[in-house]
């Protein structure tokens, strides 16, 4: 069981979170500029790594909000702050 660290409710269980996967960096500044398959990729392609990164995690049976947290891939902990993208 994981306890997830909800940044308004505090540590919840797993089951009440929907993790979207590795965070994406930010947008570009000009999207049309951007071919679709650079598109496809930022959108689709994942590292896939072992290790620390930073995901996505949504509070779908508690407050709803989105946030951010860094989690190894490997041991499944959690630690404060957010590892880059």
């Amino acid at each position: 069981m994981l306890l997830i660290p909800c940044p308004w409710c505090g540590p919840r269980h797993e089951s009440e979170f929907v993790c979207s996967g590795e965070r994406l960096s930010r947008r570009p500044m000009d999207p049309a500029a951007i071919s679709d398959e650079a598109w496809l990729e930022r959108l689709m392609a994942r590292d896939n790594r072992r290790g620390a990164h930073a995901e996505m995690w949504w509070h779908a049976k508690g407050c709803g909000t989105w946030f951010a947290l860094t989690r190894d891939t490997l041991t499944h902990e959690i630690t404060d702050g957010e590892a880059k993208p």
